[in-house]
């Protein structure tokens, strides 16, 4: 039994191991990543076959006769062509949620860069400008609290609901939307409500919701001129969610006063994209998912993966 992982660089840099691997199969065998020509050459003598990122065709499924099982070491499985995967009779499993702590934690770490913007005081510190000051405060500036003010969540699955928990701790109020909305225990008080009214009427807004045909460019220009211009969105879903020379527009002629995200519609993003030279707006590199805990956790759900497809009873099916 050989297992074949075609891009775990970013699942494992260095710091975790696939020893564990040599307990369950015979072979294997980890590329850090796969350019689409090498899918099959690397893939075709594989039985275990598993993808972060690198795209898998209903195609290339037909030539892999050999393949038995297909894990992702991702929450998401759209790269993988499920449906002709279904019809061949290979299982696909996926990893899920791994990461909902480190996503809440990212979004709030952005947000509270927007509100209290504490790189640009640590550089110009560092630059001298307190030591040279007459006084012994500056601001570089303005901030703004959060407490009472209203955070809105579009999607509440397992994250948009730790999202909500954080909110309410920093003593804001909170806003939901979701197609399935219903309360979730735990989560202290959260109105639930439409989208018009989430987007009117909240100081924040962060984006939890699948990439899906209704949701792909979801924030555009009407979207945007609807929230308020004091308002922030962050955005750790799916890069697509948001059409983004809509809100560089938006950012530039002061519609909304500022934005951070994690993902991209292109990634790694190409050069020309509207958002990497916006001031307004902050962008960190799809890293919401990648403490060491959620890898570890990943890592873990994944070994289970393999372990229960071996036993014949395999477990986290997509399709």
């Amino acid at each position: 039994m050989k297992i074949t992982i075609l891009d775990g660089y970013t699942e494992n840099p260095g710091d975790l191991s696939w020893d564990w691997l040599k307990e369950l199969v015979d072979e294997y065998v980890v590329y850090d990543r796969t350019d689409a020509e090498d899918v099959f050459e690397r893939s075709k003598d594989a039985d275990i076959l598993v993808t972060n990122k690198t795209v898998i065709t209903g195609e290339m499924l037909e030539k892999l006769t050999n393949l038995k099982f297909i894990s992702t070491l991702s929450t998401g499985y759209n790269v993988i062509d499920t449906k002709k995967a279904r019809e061949l009779g290979i299982p696909v499993s996926n990893i899920p949620a791994y990461s909902t702590d480190a996503v809440a934690q990212l979004v709030f770490a952005l947000l509270l860069e927007l509100t209290n913007h504490v790189a640009i005081h640590d550089k110009s510190v560092k630059n001298g400008e307190w030591t040279a000051c007459e006084h012994f405060c500056y601001t570089k500036t303005p901030l703004c609290e959060l407490s009472g003010k209203t955070f809105g969540i579009i999607g509440f699955g397992k994250i948009g609901s730790a999202v909500a928990k954080i909110a309410l701790a920093f003593g804001m109020k909170v806003k939901a939307y979701s197609p399935n909305t219903r309360n979730f225990d735990g989560v202290g008080t959260v109105e639930f409500t439409d989208l018009d009214d989430v987007i009117r009427n909240s100081d924040v807004i962060s984006l939890h919701c699948p990439l899906t045909e209704t949701t792909n460019g979801l924030v555009n220009i009407d979207f945007l001129k609807k929230m308020k211009k004091s308002a922030f969105i962050i955005n750790t879903s799916r890069g697509p969610v948001i059409n983004e020379n809509d809100l560089r527009k938006a950012l530039d002629e002061g519609i909304i006063s500022g934005a951070g995200v994690d993902v991209l519609s292109t990634e790694p993003p190409k050069a020309d994209n509207p958002l990497l030279s916006s001031e307004k707006c902050i962008i960190t590199p799809h890293i919401a998912w990648a403490s060491f805990e959620a890898r570890t956790r990943l890592m873990n759900i994944f070994k289970e993966n393999v372990a229960a497809f071996l036993k014949g009873n395999p477990v986290n099916l997509v399709n």
